[in-house]
């Protein structure tokens, strides 16, 4: 199975693995379609800086085409590229977005990890899924009062993976970024 990606050419349904590559650099160029673009974005802001620590995510869907995301961890900040196919109609064939983030990790507020377990006949017990949220002290681009109830939400940042997406290394991985985000939230900065 495959899907259409950005320049006609065909890309496989399932993407190679990112979790054995410790730099970002070769993460990157292993799982992204648009590694360049996104390492070029990314460092405009790191600038040298120290990556402590990153997830990658990339899917397909039928509307949109690819869809792929970078958030890098360095200590004070989280960075976030995000690259998109344009819908058809939308702009000439082949267009996409890119876009670039910057969180300053003092306003994370909330770090919540959940991993589904399951247990095998045998009694081992292994994650199956994860899923990731940092809550964040800016509000969530909701609707007008009236129609979302009144009350504001505070922004979240949302990660996941699977067993079936993206597999046990990427969950580990995962989990391992939602442990240093949570190891430097509330602590001062150097």
């Amino acid at each position: 199975m495959s899907s259409p990606g950005y320049g006609g050419g065909d890309l496989p349904a399932v993407f190679p693995d990112w979790s054995p590559y410790q730099d970002l650099e070769s993460a990157a160029r292993a799982y992204l379609r648009d590694p360049d673009i996104a390492l070029e974005a990314l460092g405009g802001v790191l600038r040298g800086a120290s990556v402590l620590g990153f997830t990658l995510e990339r899917f397909v869907n039928e509307v949109n085409g690819v869809w792929q995301e970078v958030v890098v961890c360095d200590g004070s900040r989280l960075v976030l590229w995000h690259g998109e196919d344009v819908p058809p109609g939308e702009g000439p064939p082949g267009s996409m977005t890119s876009s670039l983030r910057v969180v300053p990790v003092s306003t994370v507020t909330e770090v919540g990890c959940r991993r589904r377990l399951t247990r095998s006949d045998s009694g081992e017990i292994r994650v199956d899924s994860i899923d990731v949220y940092l809550l964040l002290t800016s509000l969530d681009e909701a609707p007008p009062a009236e129609e979302a109830g009144g009350a504001p939400r505070h922004d979240a940042l949302r990660f996941g993976k699977t067993l079936d997406d993206g597999g046990a290394g990427q969950i580990a991985r995962l989990e391992e970024f939602a442990r240093l985000v949570a190891s430097v939230v509330g602590r001062p900065l150097l």
